[in-house]
This record gives C-alpha cells, structure tokens and sequence, in this order.
C-alpha cells in the first residue's frame, strides 16, 4: 500500500508538471507497466482529479480543470514561492484578507525545513510602508475586468471622478496594472476615441459585457508605462522637454519609466518629457544623467540650471590656481 501510494503522488506530481503525458513515457518515469498507469489513473479519478485519457498509439494522459480544486503538490522553490507571492499579495489593498487566508493555510502544511525559509524572508525583509493605505478594491470587479480585458468585450460601467461626479463610460478594456497602492485599468475610451486610464476603485461595471472587438495595438511602451507615466505626471508640479545628446536607448535605461518618457529623434539624439515635484530637483535628476542636454524651458528651469552652473563655476575655482594634483591643506 506504501509504494501504490507513493507512486500516485509520484504520478500526480508528474501530470501536474506538463500538460500532456503519453502513457509510455509514464510508465517509464514510474519503472511500471502501461497497465499500472492505466490503474492509477482510475485511482486518481476515484479521489477527483479529472485525468483526460486518449486512445492509440499516441495515447496519453492531461490532468484538466474540474468542478473543485484538487490539492496541489509543490516542489520546495514553488512552495517557498507561492509563500512569498501570498504574503506580498496582502500588501496589495483589496485583496489583503483572502491572500492572508491562503499564507496561512500554505504555511501551515509546509515541513519545518520549508518554514523555517519562509520565516527567515518574513523575519528579515522590511518593505517601505506606503505613505498613506490605498483604496480598497473588490476582488469581484478585478474578476470582471481582467475577464473582459481577456474576452476582448467592451464594458459600461459607472466611473466615479475625483470630484465626486460620477459618469457613464464606456471602454474597451486592454489591461490591469497594480500601481504602488492602487489599481488602474488601461482602456480604449469610446466616445472620447483615445486611450484612458481607470481607477479601479472607482468603477462600478454594468452588466452584461459586449459587444467583442477587434485587437487593438496597446498604447506606447505597453499599459504599465502608460499608467507610470500618467500617475507621476499628474503628480508633477514642473515639466520640461529636453533634448538629450544620446541614443533613446540610452536614457531609457538611466531612467525609471515614472520618471518620464523618451522620444526617438534620431541615432545621436532624443527627446526626454520629464517632470518633477519642484525646479531644483528636476534639474538635479538631469544632472544625474550624466549625458549632454539642451533646456529651452520653462524659464524657471534655465533659471535654475544658470544658478547652479555659476555654483559649481565658484565651486571649482579654487583649484583652477593650484598646480594638477595639489590637494589644498587645512590649516
């Protein structure tokens, strides 16, 4: 009875692993006759796991979605990884209590050896707290939007602005995206034939959904950056286009996508659309570059550049009239 059973868990690891299984090869991984396999399979159906069989000399074996959720077998990365998805999950608002659910009961099956990985990652890792919570999202509206995104079916829904006024849209649903403490849904808007991001806190989906339509291109550099982009922007209190003596590729890897968005001139050059919460700080993170730039506006930040060149002019000085090398010596 201990090798039938070890060998089930054995044969129901297997099938977990891969979609399609051929029974030779099966029977081969378990050192047993296709006629075992054939046997086992009818075990793992008598404690309701839904084994697909199909016949000929191509048979084999899929394990399929069924009515419930059979128990799943893990490796020990996997376990130790879905632990650590779980409980970053319930820093994400709106989904805080299912995910602490889920931890709980997974940590609690593990050996001690995978525990104790788990605790030492919980023990020693500090996330940066969120300067205030984020709204709460229902799971079920997730649900039906990620649905829609996947259906390709339109949506009207009631949107909420952050007025207080609230609206009927209706959109085309392309994608969700998890923001620091918020959740946004990128979307073709209809009547305002463009592209607009929701937040999701704020939707309140009408039933049913449809009609389908076709694929769309997603906005440039893809719905995260997107949703990056207009959540800082609107945050920035200062905006500035700068010509960056530097291929696209370039800027684009020395920058956050939060931090602006890089436009293609040519081979040599491009154009960064960036902003910040004041002057100073913008023409810090230009500095921070480290690439030639042009600045024609706003005037406050030509400003701010001649200012600081000035500074770092006096700054230097000094050294211009001592020989290269020659640190000055304190009295």
């Amino acid at each position: 009875m201990l090798e039938t059973s070890a060998r089930l868990l054995r044969l129901l690891a297997l099938l977990q692993a891969r979609r399609d299984w051929p029974g030779a090869i099966l029977a081969e991984r378990l050192d047993v006759s296709e006629r075992t396999v054939r046997r086992d399979v009818d075990r793992l159906r008598d404690l309701g796991y839904p084994v697909e069989s199909s016949r000929g000399t191509d048979g084999g074996y899929r394990l399929v979605a069924g009515t419930a959720m059979p128990p799943l077998l893990l490796d020990d990365d996997e376990a130790v990884a879905v632990a650590i998805g779980l409980r970053a999950a319930a820093g994400v608002a709106g989904v805080e209590e299912t995910a602490e659910r889920a931890a709980a009961k997974l940590e609690q099956v593990l050996p001690s050896r995978l525990r104790r990985r788990v605790g030492a990652l919980q023990a020693y890792t500090e996330p940066v707290p969120p300067d205030r919570p984020g709204p709460a999202v229902d799971p079920a509206v997730l649900s039906v939007l990620a649905a829609a995104c996947r259906d390709r079916e339109r949506l009207r829904f009631d949107y909420r602005g952050h007025d207080g006024s609230s609206g009927a849209r209706v959109a085309e649903p392309c994608r969700l995206v998890s923001w620091g403490r918020r959740w946004y849904l990128v979307a073709w808007d209809v009547d305002r034939d463009d592209w607009r991001t929701f937040r999701v806190d704020r939707i309140a989906p009408r039933a049913p959904t449809g009609p389908r339509f076709p694929p769309r291109d997603p906005p440039e550099g893809g719905a995260a950056a997107y949703v990056a982009r207009g959540v800082s922007a609107a945050a920035w209190r200062h905006h500035a286009r700068v010509l960056v003596h530097a291929p696209a590729e370039v800027v684009a890897a020395r920058i956050n996508p939060a931090v602006g968005v890089v436009e293609d001139v040519d081979g040599h050059t491009c154009v960064l659309v960036t902003g910040a919460d004041s002057v100073n700080s913008l023409a810090v993170h230009l500095g921070l570059l480290d690439l030639d730039f042009e600045v024609t506006g706003p005037p406050e930040l030509v400003d701010r550049l001649r200012a600081l060149t000035a500074r770092y002019a006096r700054a230097t000085a000094a050294a211009e009239d001592r020989p290269e090398g020659q640190a000055e010596r304190p009295d």
